[in-house]
């Protein structure tokens, strides 16, 4: 197996937060360190209007964090393609990609958090739309090398060419988001990498997997998937089971926030991350526990198909970080 990071910073530090709870310069300062204790990459989130100071520039924290490192593979899990204007992600995105020597790794998604969709006056109805297109205006950003004009439901543009070209050919890796049937479905018809959340517990993750793996093989792809879906698993190495519980029902306590900015007025967000509710995600599919439960959970991820896993600090921050690497993850290589 092979592990990255997955988390966000905010601007005042917290102790009870699903993504980190570290601040701006913290979460920069446990990346430089993650990259020397032999993580392979760092993926962070974009979140808007959360009044909690989360990141929402990632692109620009992203780059600051390129100049500070010189392995570690930078990562979006995800960008919200409905609310930007693609060229100018393909752009930004291949700049990155060239000044950090090929190290780009982008996320995308359609986004699942209504509050988000109201403040920048988006139709959530129309996400999905808006994000296949903007897939498509990313990808002949990077691939067309003359000009071309373009005129869509959402975009248009008038003899462009996209500058620069990015280091990684034809382009930087490309991560989507997905939860559903249908969605992942969509993901492998593409033949782009699968991001799975945090909050599936093992069977969910099970069946989505083999969604991928089979859809791949039907759409001709190479049904090899182990190392082609990163899921994001919570970490948290506790000391005895009173210990793991307390962070458990924190978990819980930071995830109804969250579902709070997440739900739609009429109750009827139907993302797939908001599919799982209460301790079962937790207890069922995240890395908290002992070190002898973690090795566990991690084998049965090896056994369902997966290679590749994004730690997603649960409150022991360096400490753990540093544990893991140390203790644990040398035997899951």
């Amino acid at each position: 197996m092979k592990f990255g990071l997955f988390g966000s910073a905010k601007l005042t530090k917290t102790h009870n937060d699903l993504d980190s709870p570290l601040n701006y310069n913290e979460w920069i300062d446990y990346n430089i360190e993650a990259e020397k204790l032999g993580y392979v990459s760092t993926f962070t989130v974009e979140h808007h209007f959360t009044g909690l100071g989360q990141v929402s520039a990632s692109l620009n924290l992203l780059t600051y964090l390129a100049a500070k490192t010189s392995k570690i593979k930078l990562g979006t899990a995800v960008l919200t393609l409905p609310w930007h204007n693609p060229v100018l992600i393909a752009e930004q995105v291949a700049t990155m990609d060239l000044l950090s020597g090929g190290r780009i790794e982008l996320g995308v998604g359609k986004g699942y958090r209504y509050n988000e969709f109201k403040g920048f006056n988006i139709d959530m109805e129309e996400a999905s739309e808006r994000f296949d297109e903007s897939v498509d205006i990313i990808l002949k950003s990077w691939i067309n090398r003359e000009r071309w004009s373009y005129k869509g439901k959402f975009w248009s543009y008038k003899d462009i060419i996209v500058e620069p070209s990015c280091n990684q050919k034809p382009h930087p890796s490309l991560w989507m988001a997905a939860g559903n049937h249908q969605s992942i479905e969509n993901v492998a018809k593409r033949n782009i990498n699968l991001l799975l959340d945090q909050f599936s517990p093992l069977s969910e993750v099970h069946k989505r997997v083999e969604t991928y793996k089979i859809s791949m093989k039907n759409f001709g792809y190479n049904s090899d998937t182990r190392n082609r879906i990163a899921l994001a698993r919570a970490l948290y190495i506790a000391k005895d089971h009173k210990e793991k519980m307390e962070i458990i029902e924190k978990r819980m306590e930071a995830r109804s926030k969250v579902d709070k900015l997440s739900e739609r007025p009429d109750g009827n967000n139907k993302s797939s991350i908001m599919s799982f509710k209460g301790p079962e995600e937790a207890i069922n599919g995240a890395l908290i526990g002992t070190e002898d439960e973690i090795h566990n959970r991690l084998n049965e991820l090896k056994k369902i198909g997966i290679g590749y896993i994004l730690l997603v600090d649960a409150g022991g921050g360096l400490k753990h970080l540093e544990k893991f690497a140390k203790k644990i993850m040398p035997f899951h290589n």
